[in-house]
């Protein structure tokens, strides 16, 4: 929870502290029948119902409810029949009903600008981070100046897949890629997908033999899947100290890797001669 968020709620919940026994006294020294003290404790029902949700709120009533009853009693001003009236039942509903209202509305909230953040902060495709909240987190990161490893991943041949197979079996390539690193990636670890076939993770991996244990692992992990990925790695500060230097020496890595990879698999295999051609060749030269 936001630490904005957590201050707010606070706040609201000591001010209410603070009310509840404000009114109540206001209630003796001043209420008389027709002023209408009591009605202020709505403001602190207000509160703890935005802060705690519809539980809290509906109690919250219930506490006004009891010292507006103690109120009638202490004050001499009102009479004893008061408290039998049909005004203590009204402001029990009352009370307890605003607070469950205020305190489901403000929890309905909550909820749902938590959807739109995540919503947000998420990779439509496959659920993990997308680049805008990936940055924020290399950004924080950076800030903190202690060594952590870049790795950026992109998926191989998956224009091939997309041109021949369509892009809907593409992007269930895709979904299947970051559900094998979700699960290879350590918790404490980020993942994000940040370009159509592009990944990259925040790994806690010490040094740069951890890092490149960790692209290791993963390209053993989706291999057993029938899946190929190129990786490329940075360790800050080692290669930058900013989001720019360790992006730019884990992208020339990555590229690196693809080249080596492309040339490869165009490389011609030659094939030597079977010890029965070479002994024909030799017949037909002699």
């Amino acid at each position: 929870m936001p630490a904005a968020v957590v201050r707010h709620r606070a706040f609201l919940l000591l001010a209410s502290a603070a009310l509840y026994p404000a009114i109540f006294v206001g209630f003796l020294v001043v209420e008389r029948p027709g002023v209408g003290i009591a009605h202020l404790y709505y403001f602190p029902i207000a509160m703890i119902a935005l802060a705690a949700g519809p539980y809290w709120g509906a109690a919250a009533g219930l506490a006004a409810t009891a010292l507006y009853a103690g109120g009638i009693v202490i004050n001499p001003r009102f009479p004893l029949t008061e408290l039998f009236s049909t005004s203590t039942p009204i402001r029990l509903l009352t009370y307890t009903t605003m607070g469950a209202l205020v305190g489901w509305f403000a929890h309905s909230n909550r909820e749902l600008a938590g959807r739109l953040q995540a919503a947000e902060e998420s990779d439509f495709l496959t659920g993990l981070l997308n680049t805008r909240s990936f940055d924020a987190v290399l950004s924080a990161r950076v800030e903190l100046g202690r060594p952590f490893g870049l790795i950026l991943a992109d998926v191989d041949n998956l224009r091939e897949v997309n041109d021949e197979e369509g892009h809907a079996v593409g992007n269930d390539l895709l979904r299947r890629v970051a559900d094998i690193l979700a699960r290879n990636v350590p918790a404490q670890d980020k993942l994000a997908r940040i370009g159509g076939d592009e990944f990259a993770v925040i790994s806690s991996a010490p040094g740069t033999e951890g890092v490149r244990a960790v692209c290791s692992r993963l390209t053993t992990k989706l291999a057993e899947e029938g899946l190929s990925m190129s990786f490329g790695w940075a360790v800050c500060p080692r290669d930058g100290n900013s989001p720019l230097l360790l992006f730019r020496a884990a992208d020339e890595r990555l590229y690196a890797q693809k080249l080596i990879r492309s040339r490869l698999a165009a490389a011609e295999v030659v094939e030597l001669p079977s010890r029965a051609e070479r002994l024909r060749l030799r017949a037909r030269s002699g």
